[in-house]
Protein backbone atom coordinates (compact mmCIF):
# COMPACT_ATOMS: atom_id res chain seq x y z
CA UNK A 1 0.00 0.00 0.00
CA UNK A 2 1.51 3.33 -0.83
CA UNK A 3 2.00 5.56 2.05
CA UNK A 4 0.86 9.23 2.45
CA UNK A 5 4.27 10.29 1.49
CA UNK A 6 4.60 8.23 -1.73
CA UNK A 7 1.13 10.09 -3.18
CA UNK A 8 2.31 13.02 -2.51
CA UNK A 9 5.60 12.93 -4.28
CA UNK A 10 3.60 11.65 -7.54
CA UNK A 11 1.08 14.87 -7.01
CA UNK A 12 3.91 16.47 -7.48
CA UNK A 13 5.37 15.18 -10.35
CA UNK A 14 1.90 15.89 -11.67
CA UNK A 15 2.11 18.88 -10.68
CA UNK A 16 5.35 20.09 -12.33
CA UNK A 17 4.33 17.91 -15.52
CA UNK A 18 1.42 19.98 -15.63
CA UNK A 19 3.28 23.34 -15.33
CA UNK A 20 6.42 22.47 -18.16
CA UNK A 21 3.20 21.17 -20.68
CA UNK A 22 1.66 24.59 -20.08
CA UNK A 23 5.09 26.43 -20.35
CA UNK A 24 5.85 24.55 -23.91
CA UNK A 25 2.68 25.16 -25.35
CA UNK A 26 3.35 29.18 -24.30
CA UNK A 27 6.35 29.06 -26.06
CA UNK A 28 5.64 26.77 -29.07
CA UNK A 29 4.05 28.30 -32.33
CA UNK A 30 2.08 25.74 -33.22
CA UNK A 31 -0.22 23.25 -31.55
CA UNK A 32 -0.29 20.94 -28.83
CA UNK A 33 -2.58 18.31 -27.81
CA UNK A 34 -3.21 20.24 -24.29
CA UNK A 35 -6.95 18.63 -23.38
CA UNK A 36 -5.87 14.98 -23.99
CA UNK A 37 -2.28 15.67 -22.24
CA UNK A 38 -3.65 17.40 -19.30
CA UNK A 39 -7.01 14.36 -18.80
CA UNK A 40 -4.16 11.28 -18.53
CA UNK A 41 -1.67 13.13 -16.51
CA UNK A 42 -2.12 11.47 -13.39
CA UNK A 43 -2.27 8.07 -15.17
CA UNK A 44 0.91 8.66 -16.75
CA UNK A 45 2.95 9.73 -13.85
CA UNK A 46 2.31 6.60 -11.77
CA UNK A 47 2.98 4.15 -14.59
CA UNK A 48 6.60 5.80 -15.57
CA UNK A 49 7.12 6.38 -11.64
CA UNK A 50 5.54 3.40 -9.63
CA UNK A 51 4.11 0.61 -11.67
CA UNK A 52 6.36 0.15 -14.57
CA UNK A 53 9.50 -1.87 -14.60
CA UNK A 54 11.16 1.30 -16.78
CA UNK A 55 13.89 3.39 -16.25
CA UNK A 56 16.90 4.80 -19.01
CA UNK A 57 19.03 1.83 -16.96
CA UNK A 58 16.51 -0.33 -18.16
CA UNK A 59 16.55 0.24 -21.56
CA UNK A 60 18.58 -3.27 -23.20
CA UNK A 61 16.92 -4.95 -20.38
CA UNK A 62 14.90 -7.48 -22.11
CA UNK A 63 12.94 -8.13 -18.68
CA UNK A 64 11.71 -4.54 -18.58
CA UNK A 65 8.27 -3.76 -19.16
CA UNK A 66 6.87 -2.88 -22.66
CA UNK A 67 4.93 0.52 -22.98
CA UNK A 68 2.50 1.67 -26.55
CA UNK A 69 1.26 4.93 -26.08
CA UNK A 70 -1.73 4.31 -28.80
CA UNK A 71 -3.08 7.53 -28.34
CA UNK A 72 -0.60 8.75 -29.95
CA UNK A 73 -1.10 12.39 -30.21
CA UNK A 74 -0.63 12.56 -26.43
CA UNK A 75 2.89 12.64 -26.92
CA UNK A 76 4.03 15.71 -25.28
CA UNK A 77 2.91 14.30 -22.04
CA UNK A 78 4.69 11.32 -22.33
CA UNK A 79 7.90 13.09 -23.23
CA UNK A 80 7.52 15.29 -20.43
CA UNK A 81 6.97 12.34 -17.67
CA UNK A 82 9.86 10.28 -19.61
CA UNK A 83 12.11 13.86 -18.71
CA UNK A 84 11.15 13.43 -15.56
CA UNK A 85 12.05 9.55 -14.94
CA UNK A 86 15.18 10.43 -16.65
CA UNK A 87 15.18 9.47 -19.98
CA UNK A 88 16.14 13.00 -21.58
CA UNK A 89 16.00 16.55 -20.26
CA UNK A 90 12.74 18.94 -20.77
CA UNK A 91 15.10 21.18 -22.14
CA UNK A 92 16.14 18.89 -24.80
CA UNK A 93 12.08 18.80 -25.37
CA UNK A 94 11.71 22.53 -25.39
CA UNK A 95 14.91 23.29 -27.30
CA UNK A 96 13.94 20.54 -30.28
CA UNK A 97 10.37 20.12 -30.34
CA UNK A 98 8.60 20.35 -33.59
CA UNK A 99 11.46 21.36 -35.31
CA UNK A 100 12.86 18.87 -38.40
CA UNK A 101 14.75 16.68 -37.39
CA UNK A 102 14.26 16.32 -33.53
CA UNK A 103 13.01 13.16 -31.84
CA UNK A 104 10.18 15.14 -30.18
CA UNK A 105 7.45 15.08 -33.01
CA UNK A 106 3.33 15.70 -32.44
CA UNK A 107 3.29 11.72 -32.14
CA UNK A 108 6.04 9.84 -30.85
CA UNK A 109 9.00 8.15 -32.83
CA UNK A 110 10.05 4.41 -31.86
CA UNK A 111 13.54 4.95 -33.91
CA UNK A 112 13.88 8.14 -32.17
CA UNK A 113 13.33 7.69 -28.72
CA UNK A 114 14.93 5.11 -25.68
CA UNK A 115 12.43 2.62 -24.87
CA UNK A 116 9.88 3.34 -27.23
CA UNK A 117 8.08 0.48 -28.54
CA UNK A 118 6.03 1.43 -30.96
CA UNK A 119 5.56 4.35 -33.45
CA UNK A 120 2.02 5.41 -32.87
CA UNK A 121 -0.90 7.87 -34.00
CA UNK A 122 -2.96 5.92 -36.16
CA UNK A 123 -5.74 5.46 -33.42
CA UNK A 124 -6.37 2.19 -32.85
CA UNK A 125 -3.58 0.38 -33.56
CA UNK A 126 -2.17 -0.08 -30.02
CA UNK A 127 -3.93 -2.39 -28.57
CA UNK A 128 -3.04 -4.89 -31.44
CA UNK A 129 0.91 -4.39 -31.58
CA UNK A 130 0.31 -4.86 -27.34
CA UNK A 131 -1.91 -8.49 -28.01
CA UNK A 132 1.07 -9.05 -30.13
CA UNK A 133 3.69 -8.31 -27.87
CA UNK A 134 1.90 -9.69 -24.66
CA UNK A 135 1.59 -13.31 -26.88
CA UNK A 136 5.42 -12.93 -28.01
CA UNK A 137 6.44 -12.44 -24.36
CA UNK A 138 3.92 -15.66 -23.16
CA UNK A 139 5.09 -17.72 -25.69
CA UNK A 140 8.87 -17.16 -24.98
CA UNK A 141 8.47 -17.84 -21.17
CA UNK A 142 9.35 -13.77 -20.28
CA UNK A 143 7.58 -12.32 -17.18
CA UNK A 144 7.47 -8.62 -18.46
CA UNK A 145 4.06 -6.62 -18.76
CA UNK A 146 2.79 -5.25 -22.14
CA UNK A 147 1.11 -1.82 -21.23
CA UNK A 148 -1.18 0.06 -23.53
CA UNK A 149 -2.68 3.58 -22.91
CA UNK A 150 -5.55 4.38 -25.22
CA UNK A 151 -8.17 7.27 -25.71
CA UNK A 152 -11.61 6.63 -24.77
CA UNK A 153 -12.41 8.23 -28.71
CA UNK A 154 -10.18 5.49 -30.69
CA UNK A 155 -12.30 2.49 -28.65
CA UNK A 156 -14.55 3.76 -31.55
CA UNK A 157 -12.19 1.46 -33.99
CA UNK A 158 -13.31 -2.01 -34.62
CA UNK A 159 -9.60 -3.26 -34.60
CA UNK A 160 -9.43 -2.38 -31.05
CA UNK A 161 -12.22 -4.75 -30.20
CA UNK A 162 -10.76 -7.50 -32.57
CA UNK A 163 -7.75 -7.27 -30.69
CA UNK A 164 -9.47 -7.14 -26.92
CA UNK A 165 -10.92 -10.68 -28.24
CA UNK A 166 -7.87 -11.79 -29.14
CA UNK A 167 -6.11 -10.40 -26.08
CA UNK A 168 -8.65 -12.86 -23.95
CA UNK A 169 -8.58 -15.56 -25.76
CA UNK A 170 -5.23 -16.26 -25.59
CA UNK A 171 -5.75 -15.52 -21.49
CA UNK A 172 -3.19 -12.74 -21.59
CA UNK A 173 -2.79 -12.06 -18.10
CA UNK A 174 0.57 -9.90 -19.19
CA UNK A 175 -1.53 -7.04 -20.91
CA UNK A 176 -2.92 -3.76 -18.95
CA UNK A 177 -4.67 -1.64 -21.21
CA UNK A 178 -5.55 1.51 -19.93
CA UNK A 179 -7.91 3.94 -21.17
CA UNK A 180 -8.55 7.67 -20.73
CA UNK A 181 -11.84 7.96 -20.76
CA UNK A 182 -12.32 11.82 -20.86
CA UNK A 183 -15.60 11.19 -23.04
CA UNK A 184 -14.45 13.73 -25.44
CA UNK A 185 -13.60 13.40 -29.24
CA UNK A 186 -11.68 15.87 -31.27
CA UNK A 187 -14.83 17.93 -32.78
CA UNK A 188 -17.67 16.37 -29.94
CA UNK A 189 -18.38 14.71 -26.68
CA UNK A 190 -18.08 10.96 -27.60
CA UNK A 191 -21.63 10.12 -26.16
CA UNK A 192 -22.99 12.59 -28.76
CA UNK A 193 -21.08 10.98 -31.69
CA UNK A 194 -20.66 7.13 -30.59
CA UNK A 195 -22.55 5.97 -27.97
CA UNK A 196 -19.90 3.70 -25.75
CA UNK A 197 -21.89 3.05 -22.93
CA UNK A 198 -22.23 0.41 -20.82
CA UNK A 199 -18.12 1.14 -21.28
CA UNK A 200 -16.84 -1.07 -18.81
CA UNK A 201 -19.29 -3.46 -19.06
CA UNK A 202 -18.46 -3.84 -23.04
CA UNK A 203 -15.04 -4.99 -22.08
CA UNK A 204 -16.46 -6.93 -19.46
CA UNK A 205 -18.29 -9.35 -22.33
CA UNK A 206 -15.04 -9.28 -24.40
CA UNK A 207 -13.67 -11.59 -20.73
CA UNK A 208 -11.22 -8.33 -19.57
CA UNK A 209 -10.46 -7.97 -16.09
CA UNK A 210 -12.34 -4.27 -15.70
CA UNK A 211 -10.51 -1.82 -12.76
CA UNK A 212 -12.53 1.57 -12.85
CA UNK A 213 -11.16 4.44 -11.57
CA UNK A 214 -13.91 7.06 -10.72
CA UNK A 215 -11.65 9.90 -10.38
CA UNK A 216 -8.64 9.48 -12.67
CA UNK A 217 -7.34 13.17 -11.77
CA UNK A 218 -6.78 11.75 -8.25
CA UNK A 219 -3.54 10.31 -7.53
CA UNK A 220 -5.32 8.43 -4.60
CA UNK A 221 -7.06 6.41 -6.69
CA UNK A 222 -4.91 5.97 -9.49
CA UNK A 223 -2.16 4.62 -7.13
CA UNK A 224 -4.66 2.14 -5.96
CA UNK A 225 -6.49 0.69 -9.27
CA UNK A 226 -2.53 0.74 -10.52
CA UNK A 227 -1.38 -1.11 -7.55
CA UNK A 228 -4.39 -3.99 -7.72
CA UNK A 229 -3.84 -5.33 -11.28
CA UNK A 230 -3.40 -9.28 -10.89
CA UNK A 231 0.37 -10.84 -11.62
CA UNK A 232 1.42 -11.54 -14.95
CA UNK A 233 0.32 -14.98 -14.89
CA UNK A 234 -3.45 -13.92 -14.21
CA UNK A 235 -5.53 -15.80 -17.00
CA UNK A 236 -7.05 -12.64 -18.37
CA UNK A 237 -5.97 -9.20 -19.60
CA UNK A 238 -6.98 -5.89 -17.92
CA UNK A 239 -8.38 -2.77 -18.84
CA UNK A 240 -8.60 -0.03 -16.88
CA UNK A 241 -11.14 2.62 -17.34
CA UNK A 242 -9.63 5.82 -15.82
CA UNK A 243 -12.51 8.54 -15.99
CA UNK A 244 -10.77 12.23 -16.48
CA UNK A 245 -11.37 15.39 -17.28
CA UNK A 246 -10.06 16.89 -20.74
CA UNK A 247 -7.79 20.19 -20.19
CA UNK A 248 -7.58 19.00 -16.25
CA UNK A 249 -7.15 22.26 -13.62
CA UNK A 250 -6.76 24.40 -16.54
CA UNK A 251 -10.09 26.58 -15.81
CA UNK A 252 -10.37 27.61 -19.88
CA UNK A 253 -9.56 24.08 -21.01
CA UNK A 254 -11.79 21.60 -18.83
CA UNK A 255 -14.41 20.31 -21.14
CA UNK A 256 -13.67 22.95 -24.01
CA UNK A 257 -14.08 21.11 -27.14
CA UNK A 258 -11.99 23.68 -28.60
CA UNK A 259 -9.25 22.73 -26.67
CA UNK A 260 -7.99 19.02 -27.92
CA UNK A 261 -5.07 20.77 -29.53
CA UNK A 262 -4.13 24.80 -29.41
CA UNK A 263 -1.51 26.95 -28.51
CA UNK A 264 -1.85 29.78 -25.70
CA UNK A 265 -0.82 33.37 -25.66
CA UNK A 266 0.92 35.13 -22.65
CA UNK A 267 -2.66 35.84 -21.09
CA UNK A 268 -3.53 32.27 -21.36
CA UNK A 269 -0.28 31.06 -19.77
CA UNK A 270 -0.64 32.80 -17.00
CA UNK A 271 -4.02 31.88 -16.29
CA UNK A 272 -3.24 28.24 -16.62
CA UNK A 273 0.11 28.70 -14.52
CA UNK A 274 -2.01 30.09 -11.52
CA UNK A 275 -5.17 27.46 -12.13
CA UNK A 276 -2.51 25.07 -11.10
CA UNK A 277 -0.40 26.42 -8.75
CA UNK A 278 -4.70 27.45 -7.06
CA UNK A 279 -5.16 23.18 -7.80
CA UNK A 280 -1.52 21.89 -6.39
CA UNK A 281 -2.77 23.92 -3.09
CA UNK A 282 -5.83 21.91 -2.69
CA UNK A 283 -4.06 18.71 -3.32
CA UNK A 284 -1.60 19.74 -0.52
CA UNK A 285 -4.23 20.69 1.96
CA UNK A 286 -5.34 17.62 1.64
CA UNK A 287 -8.59 18.67 -0.01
Amino acid sequence: MATKQEIQHLKDLAYDARKKLCLLCGAYEGSIHMGGDMSMMDALVCLFHRTMHVGPELVQNPERDRFILSKGHGAVAMYIVMASKGFFSYKEICDTYGKLGSKFGQHPCKNRLPMLDASTGSLGHGLALSVGMAAAARQHGEKHRVFCVMGDGETCEGSVWEAAIMGHALSLGNLVALVDRNKQLMTSFSEDSVKLEPYADKWRAFGWNVIEIADGNDMEQVVKALDSIPDPDFDKPTLIVSNTVKGKNISFMERQIKWHAGSMNQSDLEQALKDLDAAYQKTKEGK
